[in-house]
């Protein structure tokens, strides 16, 4: 999604749809005194099909601009005023954006969870269900992410049941233009956010789709990606993983965290966060193979150089499959929001490496307190997760998961239980964090589009 790269969250196992690193936020919006409910709006009715003047009526929200838009869209950029803390509505408010693509309010609408920011979406861009449905569709930036970031920054007020509720709000604020279905739907660290919100806010939706996204119920426990990892793929292409791991960190150390080095310097980059660049070095040696099969094609076991290749080979390959100037300052800070939703109810994964043993210098590099300014304090909250599975197999209905079969997410997938209704796992063969309904096998495709279809009372079958 883009060239650039969003930074080291997009590496991880709750992020990688993103193909890359982000920028720095921009200053955020800084919040007014008043009481989201309070706030002014014209007091004339709009005409019917004015929807820029129908959305500037709607109360708490704001139209930033209109965007250039696909054919039969209309593209705005928004703010729609929040609480910080919505068990505590009167301290204070911020201003989070969206991006709305309006194509008839006689249509559904998707809800589009990236659980990111919006600094580097195309505001035409459109979703699965969002074409498959031709709908429209709000985007909703992550709270504490972007412009979306409350000022002064109270971390305690960042949790999964406040984003839920920031949501919620979202929509009940919509539903007063877009009265057709609702639909939600987000890809890795934006299908969890989807999962969440349906978990505190059930009914907002009349059904979500739900992709790539991990259901971490024990942090301390990852055997199960472990596992994954040593079965995916083919033995021939495992052992070429483990044997350029151990000449990275064995033979080749030295001049490749070298090299990592001087190119920081000449790019004005620092590894404080982190620590050094041997420091990088070793904790993305170690997740290699959970990054490369979460992108892997059929081409990608071919790439993997031998040990024996020249420096400037194993370099290159290694820099593009982990997008490296992630582990820096300057792309760690703007998404530091993600490393904390991962060190305090997340989870994530820390994986074993007894094929690297005698070659590892940091303990605990894989925590997620490295990735966070020590000012920032962080307490992991173990029942949080829990909870959302336990909703999810004995309440949750109208859900689809949707996941590749080499992708390392699926090894902790979301299942579905003895109260589940209407809810369906599928697996797309041969695919990876990448996802989608068409990949599915084509019945599968044609069940879970088929139940998109139902949920968002729409007669009409998908053009494929």
């Amino acid at each position: 999604m883009t060239k650039t790269r969003r930074a080291l969250a997009p590496l991880l196992l709750t992020g990688l749809l993103a193909a890359g690193l982000a920028a720095p936020p921009a200053a955020a919006a800084r919040p007014g005194p008043v009481h989201p409910a309070a706030e002014t709006h014209p007091p004339s009715r709009p005409a019917a099909d004015d929807i820029r003047a129908r959305l500037a009526a709607v109360p708490g929200l704001r139209v930033i601009k209109e965007n250039p838009a696909p054919a039969g869209y209309r593209s705005f950029t928004l703010d729609y005023r929040q609480p910080v803390d919505h068990r505590h509505p009167h301290r204070g408010t911020f201003a989070q954006r969206l991006l709305l693509l309006h194509r008839s309010t006689t249509r559904p609408t998707v809800l589009h969870l990236g659980g990111y920011g919006l600094e580097h979406q195309d505001p035409g861009y459109r979703t699965e269900p969002t074409v498959l449905l031709d709908a429209n569709q709000v985007s909703v930036e992550h709270r504490y992410f972007g412009t979306s970031t409350p000022r002064p920054t109270d971390w305690s007020k960042l949790d999964i049941r406040q984003a839920a509720a920031d949501h919620h709000r979202v929509v009940q604020a919509l539903k007063r233009i877009y009265r057709a279905a609702w639909i939600s739907t987000g890809g890795s660290k934006g299908g969890m956010a989807t999962v969440y919100h349906r978990r505190f806010h059930p009914h907002d939706v009349a059904g979500s789709v739900v992709y790539s996204a991990p259901d971490n119920t024990d942090d301390r426990d990852d055997t199960a990606v472990d596992r994954f990892l040593e079965r995916v793929g083919t033995p021939r292409c495992r052992a070429a993983l483990t044997a350029v791991q151990r000449e990275m960190l064995g033979p080749r150390r030295t001049e490749l965290a070298g090299r990592l080095a001087r190119w920081a310097a000449g790019q004005g980059h620092t590894f404080h966060t982190l620590g050094s660049a041997d420091r990088v070095l070793e904790l993305t040696v170690l997740q290699l193979p959970l990054l490369f099969w979460m992108h892997a094609d059929t081409a990608s076991c071919d790439r993997i150089p031998e040990p024996s290749a020249s420096g400037d080979v194993l370099y290159d390959w290694w820099t593009a499959t982990v997008p490296v100037p992630g582990y820096t300052d300057h792309y760690l800070a703007p998404v530091t929001a993600s490393y904390y939703q991962l060190g305090t109810q997340l989870g994530f994964v820390d994986l074993a490496a007894p094929h690297l043993a005698g070659l590892l210098r940091h303990p605990g590099i894989q925590s997620m307190r490295n990735y966070v300014p020590r000012r920032i304090p962080m307490h992991f909250a173990p029942g949080a997760m829990p909870d959302i599975d336990r909703w999810v197999r004995h309440h949750g209905s109208e859900l689809l998961f949707v996941y590749g079969e080499n992708d390392p997410t699926r090894a902790e997938p979301f299942r579905t239980g003895p109260g589940s209704r209407d809810a369906h796992v599928y697996v797309a063969p041969g695919a990876n964090h990448a996802t989608t309904l068409a990949r599915l096998a084509p019945r599968d495709r044609a069940r879970a589009t088929a139940a998109l279809r139902r949920w968002a009372a729409v007669d009409t079958p998908p053009a494929w």
